[in-house]
């Protein structure tokens, strides 16, 4: 679907060539100029609906920055239209809740995968596809990590559609079935719960995209319950950096044939 003649996407409205090939995505719209600040020459694309659009350059490269907004619907509308426009790499950045007591707020959260328990990656792929992220851009933020110095976890999320589903199971009529889930996801080691990941995931490899994410910690529910300290981090500049650092090395891989530094 084409929002004009010109050929501009109809809900984050860019065209083709307004993007790079890498994307990073950010569901906090307010969190876009903060993050291509860290570009050089970023230049301001489109703000439609969720939806605000920079890009700017990194290593010489197009990088451009988009917002989702919340949850699964928008961000694969966003995956869907920038593959359109001509991305093909994107890495999101975000915030979760811990699931695991031993991490804390404030820790980052590397998404290999995630459970689909979401509604939109149903209408792509059967429930027994798995939606897992690209190896070689989770190398990239994981070394990037580490080369800054941040506490780092790589493993499964969980991803849902309802926020308060998770924060208030017990409120819901199918309290049953969120909470027996909950404690299943918790024994198979999933590592935080978030919104996202898995439609981006889906969407990226049907469309033949690369994908990963990060999360920052906000504060871990499951320390809450115990009654152990449990730090409320609302700054992602970690994450931030994090992200910026793994993509500048995904650029230099890509220019060296898939190699590392």
């Amino acid at each position: 679907m084409k929002y004009s003649e010109e050929g501009m996407q109809y809900h984050i409205a860019v065209r083709e060539g307004d993007v790079g090939r890498y994307v990073i995505l950010t569901g906090d719209p307010k969190r876009v100029p903060a993050l291509a600040e860290r570009l050089e020459k970023p230049v301001f694309i489109a703000d439609n609906r969720e939806y605000v659009t920079y890009t700017g350059t990194l290593e010489g490269e197009r990088v451009s920055v988009c917002s989702t907004g919340i949850g699964g619907p928008s961000a694969a509308i966003a995956v869907e239209e920038l593959v359109k426009a001509g991305a093909d790499t994107f890495i999101r950045i975000g915030t979760c809740g811990a699931m695991q007591t031993h991490i804390l707020g404030g820790d980052l959260i590397i998404a290999t995968g995630a459970v689909r328990m979401e509604g939109t990656s149903r209408e792509y792929a059967p429930i027994e596809y798995p939606a897992v992220a690209d190896f070689g851009l989770i190398g990239d933020l994981t070394e990037a990590a580490e080369a800054l110095g941040h506490r780092a976890y790589a493993g499964v999320v969980q991803c849902k559609d309802s926020f308060y589903g998770q924060h208030d199971p017990s409120e819901m009529p199918v309290s049953y079935q969120l909470e027996n889930k909950w404690e299943a996801w918790k024994r198979m080691g999933c590592l935080g719960s978030e919104m996202e990941s898995a439609a981006i995931y889906t969407v990226a490899a049907f469309r033949r995209a690369r994908a990963a994410a990060i999360m920052s910690v906000v504060a871990n529910q499951e320390r809450e319950k115990l009654g152990l300290e449990n730090p409320v981090v609302k700054d992602v500049s970690p994450a931030i950096d994090t992200v910026v650092e793994a993509v500048r090395r995904t650029i230099l891989r890509d220019r060296a044939g898939g190699k590392r530094e």
